[in-house]
């Protein structure tokens, strides 16, 4: 998960669970296989690492943050869990698969991460992955970016987030030597929990950024007034809908070249 916040854990699992459920789809992406060493890359409080086992894999959980860890461990006590950094994780092990479901849109050095995954990936091994693509949250960061600035804050220097397009994020995976084998840029308008205080909920877990140096009473009245700015276009039938989008890729480090001397 995030370099740049600390995480509150439980508030995490209990008002945020929409972001392990919508993960599971990603799974059949990954077709995990029974005996596979996988790696879950920002694996949070550990749902997604714990349904890559039940397909019998041999399952490993990374994070950046140690409260996030602490949870997985304490949920899953039978599984291994560790805290590490993506830009800079190496690993004496080499993976069969890595999995990730939104942490890579946290990571901000995206070049560092992959060659990460690159070299903890064994030869022939796929990295499948979801994050937040080019465009994700953009009414929720442009209302941040009015609140904000009638304050004199900029939300641009604050951003926390990496939003590539599949160009970008396919052309960085390639200079770095994987296949890209399929990729998925898709629109998915994400429900948030309870009523009217879905979208405060959102802010709280994911935007502290935004928020480093202000009051309580600040920060309330700012996301009062994303509220406000965002309602028209956000808010309907009595629910918070984020405008989520979504990149998804599978990309491959495949086995080193032999019988070179032959022509096609």
């Amino acid at each position: 998960m995030s370099q740049t916040k600390q995480w509150d854990a439980s508030h995490y699992d209990e008002k945020m669970n929409f972001v392990s459920h919508y993960g599971r789809g990603l799974i059949d992406w990954l077709q995990p296989v029974s005996g596979e060493r996988i790696l879950d890359l920002g694996c949070g409080t550990g749902d997604l690492t714990a349904k890559l086992a039940e397909n019998g894999a041999h399952v490993m959980g990374f994070d950046f943050s140690p409260d996030m860890i602490e949870a997985a461990r304490s949920k899953y006590p039978h599984l291994s869990f560790a805290i590490a950094d993506a830009h800079t994780f190496r690993s004496d092990e080499q993976f069969d698969a890595i999995f990730s479901n939104a942490a890579l849109h946290w990571m901000q050095r995206p070049e560092k991460v992959a060659e990460s995954v690159w070299l903890a990936l064994a030869p022939g091994g796929r990295f499948v992955a979801e994050f937040g693509g080019k465009g994700n949250c953009e009414q929720v960061v442009a209302a941040l970016r009015v609140a904000l600035g009638r304050i004199g804050i900029s939300a641009d220097e604050r951003n926390p987030w990496y939003f590539p397009s599949i160009g970008e994020y396919a052309s960085l995976l390639e200079r770095q030597g994987f296949r890209v084998v399929l990729s998925s840029h898709i629109d998915r308008p994400t429900l948030m929990p309870d009523g009217d205080d879905g979208l405060r909920h959102w802010l709280n877990s994911f935007c502290s950024p935004f928020f480093s140096g202000l009051s309580e009473r600040e920060i309330d009245e700012i996301c009062a007034a994303v509220s406000e700015i965002a309602r028209p276009t956000l808010f309907r039938d009595g629910q918070w809908f984020v405008d989520y989008k979504r990149i998804r890729v599978i990309a491959q480090k495949e086995e080193p070249a032999t019988n070179a001397g032959r022509h096609i």
